[in-house]
Order: structure tokens, then sequence, then C-alpha cells
């Protein structure tokens, strides 16, 4: 795998039957338009795609298919293993190094969660140990884990605990610690960012790449905003910038994940509806969903940034 995690990366949504079922054909078509949006590296089996909604058994076929359809593309895939349930991320850690995935990623768990930074080190050393031949990210996102450790001290100790530590997936909207992190040691560790819309704060200091789900569905605004900050317009790349600010809040007004998730069936690629606890959105909200994204723009949005 070429570190470090460049770019974009798309945290996909796990597509499921209309009656809930795992639908895993519906991986190839959802690769195709990744691919087709420039977007060469996923993130499987993250939030976003419902982890914690998924057997074992479903999150082991679902990195298998994802391996064996981006198997001959660019597509590099990293599977998320991490839970509550050490002993299960560790095996899926394992079969996930077994099918050839290009690295693994892992929250604590967070149910009872790690006391202290030697305790998550502990954790991860134990997940990272299991597959010393991959490149493994601690996966960092306190808005949903309730987890607040110092990760520049984990990371200060971690660097000698864990020898294939190549970082942190940041879903942290803490700049101030992100920048502490990218300095802990030289080369820098890599530290892709995952908050979508404060993806130019994150590269004004210094992120080099980007995982996240609105890069399933709106790579080309972003990869414009990287293109014009690349070239330092500022202007242009913050009104790219504000436009991933206004889509993530209108998602979030219907239910971020179900709306998101409806917008990939919009542009052609169907992945079914959430699984509880989550509602998929009904069909009065759908129709106001297609308004809304009309209203704002989206389509457009999209098809500016391929031409």
């Amino acid at each position: 795998m070429n570190l470090p995690l460049t770019g974009l990366v798309a945290a996909p949504h796990t597509p499921f039957t209309p009656s809930g079922d795992l639908h895993l054909p519906a991986v190839e078509p959802l690769a195709a338009h990744l691919l087709g949006d420039g977007v060469t590296a996923v993130f499987v089996g993250g939030t976003t795609g419902e982890c914690s909604s998924l057997t074992h058994a479903e999150r082991r076929a679902l990195a298998r298919r994802w391996v064996d359809v981006a198997r001959g593309t660019p597509m590099r895939v990293v599977v998320h293993v991490g839970g509550n349930c050490l002993a299960d991320a560790r095996a899926l850690a394992v079969e996930a190094a077994e099918l050839g995935a290009s690295a693994v990623a892992a929250v604590a768990p967070c149910y009872l969660r790690p006391p202290d930074v030697d305790t998550l080190v502990s954790i991860c050393a134990g997940l990272a140990g299991a597959v010393p031949g991959l490149p493994f990210y601690y996966y960092d996102i306190p808005p949903l884990t309730g987890l607040r450790l110092d990760l520049v001290e984990f990371l200060g100790r971690a660097a000698a605990a864990i020898p294939n530590l190549a970082g942190l997936k940041y879903s942290n909207p803490d700049l101030v610690t992100y920048q502490r992190c990218l300095r802990v040691r030289t080369p820098a560790f890599d530290l892709p960012w995952g908050v979508d819309e404060a993806l130019l704060g994150a590269l004004a200091v210094g992120c080099r790449g980007a995982v996240g789900s609105t890069y399933n569905f709106a790579a080309p605004v972003a990869h414009r905003l990287l293109a014009a900050f690349d070239r330092g317009d500022l202007d242009a790349a913050r009104e790219e910038q504000h436009r991933l600010v206004r889509l993530v809040g209108l998602l979030s007004a219907h239910g971020y994940l179900a709306a998101s998730k409806a917008v990939m069936g919009l542009l052609g690629v169907d992945l079914g509806p959430v699984r509880l606890p989550l509602r998929p959105l009904s069909p009065e909200a759908l129709v106001q969903l297609r308004s809304d994204l009309d209203a704002l723009g989206f389509s457009g949005w999209r098809s500016a940034a391929a031409g």
C-alpha cells in the first residue's frame, strides 16, 4: 500500500436489500461509481458502513467483496475492524490481511471504554500485532465513541509499542490537537482527516488526505476544493468548502446516514435502506430531499467539477 492516504478516501455505505439483508452485488457498481469520480481508496465497514449494525460474518463478507472487486483496479481497500469485542476485532484484522486488504483501522471499544492512554495503546497493539505486515490506523471519532483521550500522548507511546502504526483516522474537529499530532515525530504519522465540512482548515495546517462519507456522492466538489488549495486559490477553495458545509447541513436535517444513502440511489447506485436503530426516509421525505438538493444546486456542483 502506498502511504500516506493522500487525496480522497470514500467511506462507503454498506448495501442492503429492501428487507435489510446484506446485498454484496451492489459493491461493484458502487466501486465503479467511485472510480468514475476519481476516488481510488475506500474505508470499508466504518461509521458510514453501519459497522455496529453488522454481524462478524457480514463484516468479513463485506471486506472480501470489496477486496475482490478492487483487485486489478487502482482502488485501495482499508478495512475497519474495530468494535466492542476485541476478539472479534482481532479476527477481522487477520481475515482482512488474508484477503489482501491494503490496511486495517479500528475504533476503541466504546461501551466499556479504555480508561487511559496506556490501555488504549495495549488494545491497539493487540490488534495491530495480529497483522504485522499491514499498516494499522487508530480511528478516533469522539462524537460517537465518547472517548476523549490525549492523542498526542497516544501517538508518542504507541510509536514504540506498535511497529506498524501508520497513524490516525482523525474524525475529530479539534484542529489544535491535529496540528500537535502532525508534529509528534519526523516523518509525521499519517493523519487522514475525517470531518468533511472542515477539510479546508485541515489542509491549511498540513493535512494530505481525507476520509469521508460525502466523497461517495460529492467527490467532484472535494476534488475541486483540493485543486484550488493546491494552486493557492483560497477564494475558490472556500466556495467549495461552503458547498460541503451546506450539503452536510441539509442531509443532517433529514437524518444524515439515511439521507446520504438515499442520495446514492438518486445518483443511480441503489444501496438500499439503513438498518435499525437508524430509520430510512419515508417516500414523502425522499421527495423533499430531492427537492432540497435541487434547490441547493447539487447536480450542478457535480457536473461543474466534471467539466
